[in-house]
């Protein structure tokens, strides 16, 4: 009976462990789409964002609200495509620990606030693609199938 249930169990990993490509997919998918849109509304709204950063006290609002829309906007669309998703995360990341650190700085009065912020949520995600990478489905994927890395 025991040896049944292991045959099983073992059967369920190895199911998993093919399609382990679909949930580094999604990730992608959906990381790219909230910072597509979220760089988008940026550029297209940048005199708000200036006056946002300038009251949250932010140095170079102007600068840094730029930076942050194209960031928001480029890396979000190399995540699309699964196109240096790892270097991509990066950048991403560091836009969502200063979110936290200024914009949501007042939600956070205990540890535990942090976890129901979404912000906290995309930096995890995105630490897990600099760690993961892009999936087989991705331009990285190709370049190193074809340049051999």
């Amino acid at each position: 009976m025991n040896l049944d249930k292991l045959k099983c169990y073992n059967s369920g990993v190895k199911v998993l462990s093919e399609i382990r490509w679909i949930p580094i997919l999604l990730t992608r998918l959906t990381l790219a789409g909230v910072f597509i849109e979220s760089g988008w509304g940026k550029l297209h709204n940048l005199e708000k964002v200036v006056g946002f950063f300038t009251d949250l006290g932010i140095p170079a609002p102007v600068f840094q609200a730029h930076l942050v829309a194209y960031t928001e906007f480029t890396c979000g669309t190399a995540l699309l495509f699964g196109f240096l998703t790892r270097l991509a995360s990066v950048p991403l990341s560091i836009t969502m620990i200063v979110a936290l650190l200024t914009a949501k700085k007042s939600e956070i009065t205990a540890f535990t606030d942090i976890f129901g912020l979404s912000e906290f949520l995309y930096l995890l995600l995105l630490v897990w693609l600099i760690c993961e990478g892009a999936g087989p489905i991705s331009i990285d994927r190709i370049i190193v199938k074809k340049y051999k890395f």
